[in-house]
C-alpha cells in the first residue's frame, strides 16, 4: 500500500469512529460507481450524510478542507443521488459533510467536521 493510501485509509478509520461517537450510523464505506467514490455514507437521524474525508499528515499542502472545491462538491452531489437510488426506495433528505483529519502519527489526530457544506 502506498503511503498516501495508508494516510487516506487511516483518515477514514478516524473519521468513521469520530462520526459514530457523535451518534451517526455508518451505512457504507468506499462505495463506488462509474462516476466516482463516496468515502463514507452515514445516517444522522433521518438524513443520509455523504461524507468526504480528507486526511493530511501536515499542513504543508494546505488544510484538508482546501482540497474540496466546487467541482468535487458537484461530483459528491451526483454520487449522493446515485447512492440513494441504488440503496433506498426513494431519495430521502441528504447532505454532504466533509471531515478533515490532520494526523502526523505523533499523538491524537485533529479532526474537524463541516456539516452541510453545499
Amino acid at each position: 500500500m502506498r503511503a498516501k493510501d495508508a494516510v487516506g485509509r487511516r483518515g477514514e478509520d478516524i473519521a468513521e469512529a469520530y462520526l459514530e461517537a457523535r451518534g451517526l450510523r455508518i451505512l457504507d464505506r468506499n462505495w463506488r460507481c462509474r462516476d466516482g467514490e463516496i468515502d463514507l455514507v452515514a445516517l444522522d437521524g433521518a438524513v443520509v450524510v455523504i461524507v468526504e474525508v480528507k486526511a493530511r499528515t501536515s499542513l504543508a499542502y494546505g488544510h484538508p478542507f482546501e482540497a474540496v472545491d466546487a467541482r468535487k462538491l458537484a461530483r459528491l452531489h451526483r454520487l449522493a443521488v446515485a447512492w440513494c437510488r441504488d440503496h433506498l426506495p426513494a431519495v430521502p433528505p441528504w447532505r454532504v459533510d466533509v471531515v478533515g483529519v490532520l494526523d502526523d502519527g505523533s499523538g491524537s489526530p485533529a479532526v474537524e467536521h463541516l456539516r452541510g457544506v453545499a
